[in-house]
């Protein structure tokens, strides 16, 4: 039976009267045999548990129960949402198939474009009904009238149904490099939760610098960027190993989760790691799925990163790393813990790493893969190495070495879910460029920015501040860059603002996003649902460090860019 981390009290003897996944037989009465503390995404507690997508109830009398369903995520720590419940015989069954209104207006978007709006002469029929298919997919993504994968995948059936595309052209993204450096990437992740190596990492972080709330909250984000390149989800890293520590830490202070105590330790932590965690995908190129896509439709469009990895890092290292280290101190001030020192910090990572024990074997294989894998991406281009193939070489060894086994690849369901919608939106994009609507539409814009007499400079601060702040009407920023960053692109070349500073730019802003909502990013979902952060400060601070994160990155970023040669 899986553990539970701390939020709410269980009585000794729990008792979890029903189990049901679909991948094993029903469990029935199994029992809690201790106190544990339950942390959880949603409304009061949860449950972290594995193998994922779980359904069941804790009693902890005859007269309550909660009904748990637990999302994919690494184990041992997946958040899990919890819905109470009068009894277990009331909870009805959820809606199965399309909900009808997002469904409707995701159809009605496209059939809108293709029938009503009329086509322009330069653009192809075909380019035009690829487009309203596009659309209606992309809308989709943002309604989800089904989850992410089903639906990406029938706007994919669309496409071959229709003869828009045929069967080769609509699944020639399943064979993309960058997209299958992607799924390896998030078994990399897996990894680093499976052998606990992430959150020894972190721990010792703790143990360094934890003697005050300031210095504990350093410790945090810099451990979290050290890790980053080597565990490129943001929502694993939170939910996975530091939303775990955070709540042991702001507990052991007398700081719990929606309670007034939470002002005394937990909401600054939480706030501060999902407002940093931006800065830390934005720094490296592997430290975030959106990222590499980011480059692979920048190829698409014929702007091509030589070296991609050094030179991601290369670009971002000055303004990442000063937004990175300011934004502690920054909410330092503007939104202060009450507790100030935490001497007992130290000493309890102290006695976490004594549980934890030496450095395992897998540890060691892990430590010793990535540094690996880390390598080659560096020197892959002049060793001939693609960056897929050295993470093909990682993960062999890792399964060869047993630190994972196929059981762990095939159950990481995020990972194959992402290839499939990952696909199918490339694989759209590429096509929707090879017919040339990407290039009339750039055309069209570039003679809108030219009718205002705007400089290259200026066309770059519109359309970069545009791309941000569009991402309020967006849940994903994976979806949100699959949506439009060939689109802003293009813009930008065409109003003449150079080729790579364009892309990198819209890719790093892509990570910056994530902070903004408790919806804008899966991390976002993660921290907000620990229950330390009011919504309002959610929505407040995220505005503020947003916009702190933009003067950091365009003043230090324009002196190093041009430092570089990018302009």
């Amino acid at each position: 039976m899986n553990r539970a981390l701390g939020m709410e009290t269980l009585a000794p003897g729990a008792r979890l009267t029903h189990w049901r996944n679909s991948a094993v037989s029903p469990v029935t009465n199994a029992t809690f045999p201790s106190r544990k503390a339950a942390f959880g995404i949603g409304l009061r507690a949860g449950l972290s548990c594995s193998p994922p997508r779980q359904v069941g109830f804790i009693s902890r009398d005859s007269s309550s129960s909660r009904k748990i369903s637990c999302s994919s995520a690494p184990e041992p720590s997946t958040p899990a949402t919890v819905i109470e419940a009068d009894d277990p015989k009331s909870l009805k069954k959820p809606l199965e198939g399309a909900k009808p209104l997002p469904l409707a207006i995701s159809v009605s978007v496209g059939l809108i474009l293709r029938f009503l709006v009329p086509k322009p002469a330069a653009v192809s029929a075909q380019a035009w009904q690829l487009l309203s298919i596009f659309l209606s997919t992309i809308t989709g993504l943002v309604l989800s009238p089904l989850p992410v994968g089903a639906w990406a995948f029938i706007g994919l059936t669309t496409t071959v149904l229709t003869r828009t595309l045929s069967f080769a052209s609509a699944f020639s993204a399943f064979t993309n490099d960058v997209i299958w450096l992607i799924v390896i990437s998030f078994f990399f992740a897996r990894g680093f939760v499976k052998t606990g190596l992430g959150d020894r990492i972190a721990t010792y972080f703790v143990k360094w610098l934890g003697k005050s709330t300031l210095g504990l909250s350093y410790g945090l984000t810099v451990s979290e960027a050290l890790i980053a390149p080597a565990m490129p989800s943001t929502t694993a890293r939170a939910g996975g190993v530091f939303l775990p520590i955070i709540n042991s830490l702001s507990l052991s202070a007398g700081s719990r989760p929606n309670d007034k105590s939470s002002s005394k330790l937990g909401a600054y932590l939480v706030q501060t790691q999902f407002q940093a965690a931006g800065n830390s995908s934005a720094l490296f190129l592997t430290a975030a799925a959106q990222n590499l896509l980011c480059l692979k439709l920048a190829e698409e469009l014929g702007v091509i990163v030589a070296n991609p990895w050094v030179t991601w890092l290369k670009v971002a290292i000055v303004p990442a790393a000063l937004s990175l280290l300011s934004t502690p101190l920054l909410l330092y001030k503007l939104y202060p813990p009450e507790i100030k020192d935490t001497p007992e910090a130290p000493a309890m990572a102290e006695k976490k790493l004594q549980q934890m024990g030496p450095v395992t074997k897998s540890e060691w294989v892990m430590v010793s893969t990535m540094l690996l894998a880390v390598t080659l991406w560096v020197l892959g281009d002049k060793l001939g190495v693609p960056s897929v193939v050295a993470a093909m070489l990682g993960l062999s060894i890792l399964l060869v070495l047993g630190v994972l086994n196929w059981d762990d690849c095939l159950s990481e369901k995020s990972a194959w879910d992402t290839l499939a919608w990952f696909a199918v939106l490339v694989g759209m994009a590429s096509q929707l460029t090879s017919l040339g609507l990407v290039k009339w539409m750039s055309d069209s814009v570039a003679k809108v920015l030219a009718s205002f007499s705007l400089s290259w400079p200026a066309a770059f601060g519109v359309l970069q501040g545009s791309y941000f702040l569009i991402h309020y009407l967006f849940a994903s920023q994976t979806g949100h860059v699959g949506a439009l960053y060939s689109a802003f692109l293009a813009m930008h070349l065409a109003a003449g603002v150079p080729g790579v500073l364009s892309a990198l730019a819209l890719a790093y802003n892509t990570n910056l996003f994530g902070a903004l909502t408790h919806y804008s990013s899966g991390q976002a979902a993660v921290y907000y649902g620990a229950g330390y952060v009011e919504l309002r400060d959610i929505f407040k601070y995220g505005a503020i460090v947003a916009l702190w994160n933009g003067i950091v990155w365009t003043v230090s970023g324009a002196i190093w860019w041009k430092i570089l040669g990018l302009y």
